[in-house]
């Protein structure tokens, strides 16, 4: 129930409308008496704006926008609360997140020892023979090192016991190791003579035995396992799974204030199971969809699936991300080359690449390539991604997870110079974008953001305090650049009349609170193309 005083502005705005409507088209939705950050150069602030259809129609003070409220305007109160435009998130992975919530959530465990408490809490209930399934696990977050352990990992055995007839797969946050347990390796077939194949490793113990951890192309080993027994199930059981992921993934992003995904790296039949969804009206969130394969599959499927704004701006696929670029087919087929690169080494490597394919291919302008990750890099690669136009696609939060063991990896001078330089790129011209890689991260942005203006890490110190974001450059990079690093700049990522009614509103106003206080804050409205499709309690 609204409260008086909202009541009467509400009612007051209604007829103060309808007397000078005349004349004037009428807004299917309204707020009012709030902060609006626009995001937007030529009217920064604002008290007010109306969206007519999935558009804004008008933004200004509550005066002035109070001419568009009509009998059938709906008029939201903000009661003095932040809007901003719609946070984008700049690197997820959609589906990721729904599965994410369909598994064991591993990423707040202080200790090997609870992770193997709560995959025995989970053999109680599962069915003998059951894959128990978790993600978010990482060592360097343990408040200790387990034992046994081979390079601080633990060993199988403790989780073995409590699971001998259910086989275990437990990812790292970052996707690119697993931990298993001995049944998943019997059906795997997986022995101490088993060789790892390329690009991959299998750890083991100093007596040769294998200990449960898999990193990269290994986890394949025990992922056919995983698929040969996925592959009795119905093509109906199989497709109700994706959906609810769909659900829930939708349902995720929108409660925390996101309007836009770009999902980085999918498979063409995922492509189309979101060309379904969309067909359907049941893809909320609008996605920006980065495509990946083999280069037979790709070169095939481009032309076909290359699509830009899709039921009514919901789906756009025209970029690829890789791990190793296929810069001439990105080039033949019209798409953004997005790739994966962390240490500056990867990082020069691919820079090296873009610019050799931009040199090849002058006439070709405005091509928005894009490093995913750009972590570390090499003191005098920093300038390159300007001079080459060549956006920094990173994840704030990273920043503060990672920052506890950056120095042990990297030394203090490395680390200094090139870990997470988001005001250096900035600085020099680059676009710098923000994001989450959830479900390596809670693809929540409000603590992105705080990480992104503090780079505060759990006991307190700050990582290289230097290199942190104004509370402006943060959002921006949560909202403009991201929408520029999609092509969707004129259309998204600032609240200017004529552009997607895509709105977040916020219970506080991080851009001017004491910045302790911005991890408090909650997403009261989640507004997609004028329409509200989330409200906080």
């Amino acid at each position: 129930m609204r409260s008086k005083p909202s009541f009467l502005i509400a009612t007051f705005l209604l007829v103060l409308g309808s007397a000078s409507l005349a004349g004037q088209q009428a807004a299917d939705l309204v707020l009012t008496n709030g902060k609006i950050v626009t995001v937007d150069e030529n009217l920064p602030e604002a008290e007010a704006l109306a969206v007519s259809g999935d558009r804004i129609l008008a933004v200004g003070s509550a005066d002035e926008i109070a001419r568009y409220v009509g009998s059938s305007t709906r008029v939201i109160d903000l009661n003095g609360r932040l809007a901003i435009p719609g946070l984008i998130e700049g690197h997820g992975h959609f589906m990721g997140i729904g599965n994410a919530k369909m598994i064991l959530d591993l990423m707040s465990v202080n200790s090997w020892e609870e992770i193997v408490d709560m995959v025995a809490e989970a053999v109680r209930t599962a069915q003998s023979g059951e894959w128990i399934q978790g993600r978010g696990w990482h060592q360097e977050k343990w408040d200790h090192t387990p034992e046994p352990n081979v390079e601080g990992l633990p060993v199988h055995y403790s989780l073995s016991d409590v699971s001998p007839d259910n086989p275990v797969v437990l990812r790292h946050a970052s996707g690119h190791a697993s931990f298993v347990n001995a049944k998943a390796m019997e059906l795997a077939g997986l022995t101490r003579d088993t060789q790892a194949p390329s690009g991959g490793e299998i750890v083991h113990t100093p007596d040769g035995e294998p200990t449960g951890v898999l990193r990269e192309t290994a986890q394949g080993l025990v992922g056919g396992a995983y698929s040969r027994d996925q592959s009795t199930r119905s093509p109906e059981d199989v497709a109700a799974e994706a959906r609810e992921m769909a659900r829930l993934a939708s349902e995720e992003v929108l409660s925390k204030g996101i309007t836009s995904f770009h999902d980085a790296g999918v498979g063409f039949s995922t492509v189309d199971f979101f060309t379904q969804l969309a067909d359907e009206g049941n893809l909320p969130v609008r996605l920006y969809v980065m495509v990946r394969g083999s280069f037979d599959d790709m070169e095939s499927s481009l032309d076909d699936y290359r699509v830009i704004g899709y039921a009514n701006d919901h789906l756009t696929v025209r970029s690829i991300k890789q791990v190793v670029g296929v810069a001439r087919l990105a080039i033949a087929h019209g798409y953004q080359l997005n790739t994966h690169a962390i240490g500056d080494r990867g990082n020069r490597e691919v820079l090296d690449l873009y610019e050799r394919t931009f040199d090849a291919n002058r006439g070709k302008e405005d091509l928005r390539w894009r490093i995913e990750h750009s972590q570390h890099l090499s003191e005098s690669d920093i300038p390159r991604f300007a001079g080459l136009g060549v956006i920094a696609s990173m994840q704030g939060i990273h920043s503060c997870s990672d920052g506890p063991w950056v120095y042990q990896r990297l030394g203090e001078t490395r680390a200094a110079q090139g870990a997470y330089v988001w005001k250096d790129l900035w600085e020099s011209g680059a676009v710098v974008t923000n994001g989450t890689d959830a479900p390596v991260e809670d693809v929540d942005p409000i603590a992105s953001f705080y990480c992104s203006v503090t780079r505060e890490l759990k006991d307190g110190s700050v990582f290289f305090p230097d290199q942190k974001m104004t509370r402006e450059q943060a959002l921006q990079s949560y909202t403009l650049n991201n929408a520029y690093a999609a092509f969707e700049e004129d259309i998204k990522g600032s609240l200017t009349p004529g552009k997607l009614a895509d709105i977040t509103v916020l219970s506080k106003d991080i851009m001017t609170i004491p910045v302790d206080e911005i991890p408090t804050t909650r997403v009261v409205y989640t507004i997609v193309g004028g329409e509200v499709l989330y409200e906080g309690r």
